[in-house]
């Protein structure tokens, strides 16, 4: 199957796993997350681009690439002990690594899926976020709040990750996604701007730890731009599992016509069997505009909102979230009651190409 997927010229070895009884096959075009995902093994991870640092192993023996510099986010002590980033290393002989399991105890169980997918629709949701439907050859198993590595092969071979914007549809085999044009971001401008119906995508999935625990605390989600999709997926999710919590959703847009969504929100609202509001903030809205609802930034407003006992979910650019943890935890928010998945750009990983 390897050999199908990457070509003939690659090599294979073992890769060791403290804790894992049975040393499993690698590639030296794969990485030491990817190897271990694929073969169903539960390793900690979340963004997969080297900024996270929830992968975080001690190599013990073996010889690897490192795709990036990992001394922007590990300390110089973890260097020191030989710890490396399993999402950024691909081996070049057997490899052996350490992995601190009791990190990963709420990461969901799928195993890693690599298969081709054809776009069936194309929605645009603002001017700049589409939604981007597909129908995949093989069923992904997944749960709300996850994300895929997309590519597009022969033109873009380096992935890109996007959230599932839903909690899984009728058809197993149809994925859909919301994919905002990053300024000069060439994948995603691509997808928004040039992609069409029929089109061949590849796509690993599923990833992360963003997800919906097991609690009765009241919900705060806090969402910004294309971030919506994993907030939406929880949410819905929470409703399948007749969640009873009352639940305050923010959603952070620019201008009244970034706000997207509203009817699926709306929706949610009904459904709910708590009590649930939601707040769109805006914070370029012209001042002359007929707009009534709150204005600034999605974080100010969330801070008249937080209370300590309860839990929160957020998704979207890092400054936000970064901010949002801070307000939480000066609120008296635990640390263990913050969730969140940070859009982080790969181009912001420095490579060592």
């Amino acid at each position: 199957m390897l050999k199908k997927l990457f070509g003939s010229k690659e090599k294979f070895f073992k890769l060791n796993i403290d804790g894992v009884a049975s040393p499993i096959q690698i590639s030296n075009k794969e990485s030491i997350l990817q190897a271990a995902l694929r073969d169903g093994i539960k390793f900690p991870h979340s963004c997969r681009v080297g900024g996270c640092t929830m992968c975080k192993c001690r190599l013990v023996s073996g010889d690897v690439k490192q795709l990036t510099e990992t001394a922007y986010v590990l300390t110089k002590e973890e260097l020191q002990q030989g710890y490396v980033l399993a999402c950024q290393c691909m081996p070049k002989s057997d490899v052996h690594v350490e992995v601190d399991f009791d990190r990963m105890d709420d990461l969901p169980e799928h195993k890693l899926v690599t298969t081709s997918a054809t776009i069936t629709e194309k929605n645009a949701l603002t001017t700049d976020i589409i939604e981007l439907v597909v129908s995949t050859q093989d069923v992904i198993d997944f749960t709300p709040g996850q994300y895929a590595e997309i590519s597009i092969p022969g033109k873009f071979d380096e992935p890109r990750a996007y959230s599932f914007a839903s909690a899984g549809h009728a058809d197993p085999k149809r994925l859909s996604f919301f994919i905002r044009a990053v300024p000069n971001g060439e994948v995603s401008n691509w997808f928004v701007s040039e992609a069409a119906i029929g089109d061949t995508l590849q796509i690993e999935a599923p990833s992360g730890d963003f997800h919906l625990r097991d609690s009765l605390a009241p919900m705060i989600c806090i969402a910004g731009g294309s971030g919506l999709a994993p907030v939406l997926a929880i949410l819905d999710e929470a409703i399948k599992k007749n969640v009873d919590r009352d639940a305050v959703m923010f959603f952070g847009a620019r201008t009244e016509k970034d706000l997207y969504g509203l009817s699926r929100i709306e929706e949610i609202k009904q459904k709910w069997k708590g009590d649930f509001d939601f707040i769109p903030v805006l914070s370029e809205e012209a001042e002359d505009s007929s707009w009534q609802g709150k204005r600034g930034f999605v974080t100010e407003v969330f801070k008249e909102y937080c209370t300590p006992e309860q839990q929160i979910y957020m998704c979207g650019p890092p400054p936000m979230i970064d901010s949002a943890i801070e307000i939480a935890k000066g609120t008296g928010v635990e640390e263990k009651e913050i969730f969140f998945d940070k859009f982080l750009d790969r181009s912001a990983v420095t490579s060592k190409s």
